[in-house]
């Protein structure tokens, strides 16, 4: 009875083994956000309240952010849950000035998807003269990708180049439309204004975010496979609202 039930009591030990573990983090967490029970917060204190525990864990973690990419790359994590991000966003030199700077001035903000489209603040842009775009379900983006076997980001981005202002894109989910935008760069000498790449995915994913850094355009690209819509929309609204808060 011994030899038989030995392993499934390893197994029952480990998970007892886990389970202690799981609750040290747990206890972890609760204390770096100074409860270990569920407390009753206004909706208005929950933004700020989750932004002091990022700020304490990051600190705990010694990992300290650049004074003006700070905001951004918290904001990510805000919306991710995920501290990885501290350590892959990357950006040029200047990038958060320089993109601040095209917001202010108007400049108008391209999507690859219609969900990032939808996450970005609108009325905040628009108060800086700015619009967004997603050209991905647009008639004639569709019928040239169809025609030409490829994808509609890819074209999309040939679409939004026809807009005469300024464009920040913000590709939060397909890496073709990355790639497009270095060719494009690579055919004439049209560039953008800036790029957020933070595609997420697996296959070019990280060769995609590698050309964008080659092309000397001021960007925020997060490095490896992790992104998406809603990170490249995080991004974006993290400038905004620190335009705001900067009056």
């Amino acid at each position: 009875m011994k030899g038989c039930c030995g392993p499934y009591g390893n197994r029952r030990r480990e998970r007892k083994e886990t389970g202690k573990g799981e609750r040290k983090d747990m206890e972890e967490r609760n204390a770096a956000a100074g409860t270990g029970e569920v407390v009753h917060v206004r909706p208005e204190e929950i933004e700020k309240r989750s932004f002091a525990i990022i700020s304490k864990e990051l600190e705990q973690r010694g990992i300290e952010l650049k004074e003006a990419e700070a905001p951004i790359t918290k904001r990510v994590i805000h919306t991710s849950a995920d501290f990885d991000y501290a350590d892959t966003m990357t950006y040029s030199e200047n990038a958060v000035e320089t993109a601040e700077n095209l917001l202010l001035n108007g400049a108008d903000i391209v999507t690859d998807t219609n969900m990032a489209l939808a996450g970005i603040n609108k009325r905040a842009l628009a108060s800086l003269g700015g619009m967004a775009h997603c050209f991905m379900a647009d008639e004639e983006v569709a019928s040239l990708a169809g025609k030409r076997n490829t994808t509609r980001a890819a074209v999309s981005m040939e679409k939004a180049r026809e807009l005469e202002k300024p464009i920040i894109f913000a590709i939060g989910n397909a890496p073709t439309a990355l790639i497009r935008l270095y060719e494009m760069m690579q055919e004439s000498d049209w560039r953008p204004a800036f790029v957020i790449g933070v595609p997420v995915g697996f296959v070019n994913v990280e060769t995609a975010k590698e050309l964008i850094m080659e092309t000397g355009v001021p960007y925020i690209v997060n490095r490896g496979r992790k992104g998406g819509s809603n990170i490249a929309a995080a991004i974006c609204n993290g400038l905004l609202y620190e335009l705001t808060r900067k009056g």
